[in-house]
Parts: structure tokens; C-alpha cells; sequence
């Protein structure tokens, strides 16, 4: 029997469309992990199991520590730097928290401890070739840096120098140089109320108001916070942290919630600034 037009168009009807979610999933290939929630955001560690693996000291970086999920998926890929006389035990929480929310991970030691930021942040950009060369789970067009005081000003530094990062994260950075309208990368800042070794108001304030050419920043300021404060594994860290490098990294819009609006000074935060809307 012949199905007439109009008996086509009603099942045509009756045939459910594409919903927007599988839609949604489908325009962003590089989201890693269910939707966040704001207890997710500040856990301790994510879904995804992870392995680690020691990197022995190369010529261009002092060694550190891999951490990778344990997925077949590809994953964004963070390099993490010390400061000053520290070793990568200092920001050795990271690694495991931020790959079991589907990033490669390595915290790295320096080739000395008291290399200055500009060489700290040579070292994460080569931290960063050495897992995107040797790590078939790092996608090598999603790379991004953090670091805390030299290290930080590390993070500033490779951004200027690699304009394709797609997210830096200093804390309590520390640099002497205070123009960084070079840098294009999205640049979170995080600095501590009362640092006394890398003030506000001397490095992350001056830092932020002159990086004018990324098209978002971000400055995070702990209330109370010491020099240590900003790398420490505390739940508004966690949190920003996270957010930044998902929004960014993975292009994963879930995480706006959490960076726009920008949050108002509370409890934990003495302030935040900000170039919302990310989208």
C-alpha cells in the first residue's frame, strides 16, 4: 500500500528529534566528566582513576611526576612549577586532584631551586612538550601552566612566550617584571590578602591590570592568606582552580556558573576581579 503525503508527514512528525542535550555534548568534544556541581567543584578528587609515573631529571627541566586518568579518552595536559627553594612536593596535590577531573598532569622539579622565574617558565614549557611527546593521553593543542611564586611569575612567562596555552593559573606570583600586556593567554591570578613576600598590590594587582590583551582574566584575592595560601589544597582553590581550567582548557561552558558573575567578597575571598562574560 502507498503511504500517502500527508500519512508521510505525520510519521516524519512522530519521529522524536535530536534532544538538545545530545546536541549540546556533541558541539564540544573535550568535555571530560559529568556536569559539575558546587560540591563537585570543591571535592577533593574527581571521577576518573588515575596512575602516576616519575619523570627522571632531563636537560631542559628538573624531572617531576606525571599524573594521567586512567580513560582512553585524550586530556588537556597542566604543567605545575614551584617557587622559590621549593621542590614539586609543594604542589604535589594538584596532580592527583586535577587528573581525576580529566587532565594530564606534572608537578615538576626545577634544575635548581633557585632558578629564577623567567627559566621556571622555559622549564614548564618544556615539562609540557616532554608529556605532549611522551603521553599518547595528552592532546598537545590543550595545554596549559600554573606556578606558585617564581613559579607563578614561571606561569607568566611561558604565556608571554606561547601565546597557544589555553590557560595560565600564577599563584602568588612573583616577578619583577610588572607589564604583561603580551600575554593573550586567559590568565586567573590567585594572591593572598597578607602576603608578605609577593604582595598584592606589588606583583597579582599590577600583574592583572596589565595583562590587556587575553580576552579573559581573572584575579582571586584569599582573605587572610599568607605567601603559602594560594598554593595550598584548600576548597576555594580547588574551586577556581578547576573552573578556570575547564572553562578554558577543555572549552567546557558547564564551568561558567562558577566565574560569572564574579563571586562578591565573602568569608573566604577579600576580592575578585574579573572581565565576565566568558561566553
Amino acid at each position: 500500500m502507498r503511504i500517502t503525503t500527508a500519512l508521510a508527514a505525520l510519521v516524519l512528525a512522530l519521529i522524536p528529534a535530536t534532544t538538545p542535550a545530545t546536541a549540546t555534548a556533541a558541539a564540544n568534544p573535550y568535555e571530560r566528566g559529568p556536569a559539575p556541581t558546587a560540591t563537585s567543584v570543591e571535592a577533593s578528587r574527581g571521577t576518573f582513576a588515575v596512575t602516576s609515573a616519575a619523570i627522571a631529571r632531563q636537560s631542559n627541566f628538573g624531572g617531576g611526576t606525571v599524573y594521567t586518568p586512567t580513560s582512553d579518552l585524550t586530556f588537556g595536559a597542566v604543567a605545575i612549577s614551584p617557587g622559590f627553594t621549593a621542590t614539586q612536593t609543594s604542589v604535589a596535590h594538584f596532580g592527583p586532584r586535577l587528573a581525576s577531573y580529566g587532565f594530564v598532569v606534572i608537578t615538576i622539579n626545577t634544575l635548581s631551586t633557585l632558578d629564577d622565574p623567567d627559566s621556571r617558565g622555559a622549564q614548564l614549557l618544556a615539562a609540557l612538550d616532554y608529556v605532549a611527546r611522551t603521553n599518547p593521553r595528552v592532546d598537545a593543542s590543550r595545554l596549559a601552566v600554573m606556578g606558585h611564586s617564581m613559579g607563578g611569575g614561571g606561569a607568566l612567562r611561558a604565556s608571554a612566550s606561547r601565546p597557544a596555552l589555553q590557560a595560565a593559573i600564577p599563584m602568588a606570583g612573583y616577578h619583577t617584571t610588572k607589564n604583561w600586556s603580551s600575554v593573550r593567554v586567559p590568565t586567573m591570578l590567585i594572591g593572598g590578602q597578607n602576603d608578605p613576600t609577593a604582595p598584592d598590590s606589588q606583583h597579582s594587582i599590577p600583574f592583572y591590570n596589565s595583562i590587556t590583551a587575553a580576552p579573559d582574566k581573572a584575579f582571586l584575592e584569599l582573605r587572610g592568606g599568607d605567601h603559602s595560601t594560594p598554593r595550598s589544597d584548600n576548597v576555594t582553590v580547588r574551586k577556581y582552580s578547576l573552573s578556570w581550567l575547564k572553562r578554558f582548557v577543555d572549552d567546557d561552558l558547564r564551568y561558567d556558573q562558577f566565574l560569572c558573575p564574579a563571586p562578591a567578597p565573602n568569608t573566604a575571598i577579600s576580592a575578585y576581579r574579573d572581565t565576565c562574560p566568558h561566553s
